[in-house]
């Protein structure tokens, strides 16, 4: 199993796994939009180069991923472009 991946000066393999929960755990939000919150989430991790969606999976009112992404991004920056494109992207779709 070699998934290692390289940038100029380093070798990583960096895998996390994020849970994005809505305030409150509002089912009726994730109930309804469930399959275009994980379409917007999906679109969104493409247009970062390099970072990779392994797997998810959608609960009634949480979301889990394993995600990959390179050392370059920090994960709470990772996290606060995604949260925040993702919340715009809803709100303008829905």
């Amino acid at each position: 199993m070699n998934d290692m991946k390289s940038l100029s000066h380093t070798s990583y393999r960096c895998k996390y796994h994020i849970v994005i929960v809505p305030k409150y755990r509002r089912m009726v939000i994730f109930n309804k939009l469930r399959a275009d919150i994980g379409a917007i989430l999906r679109q969104l991790i493409e247009r970062k180069p390099d970072c990779k969606l392994i797997e998810k999976e959608a609960c009634p009112d949480h979301i889990h991923m394993l995600i990959e992404i390179p050392p370059k991004y920090s994960v709470a920056q990772f996290m606060g472009y995604l949260k925040s494109k993702s919340a715009l992207m809803i709100f303008e779709r829905h």
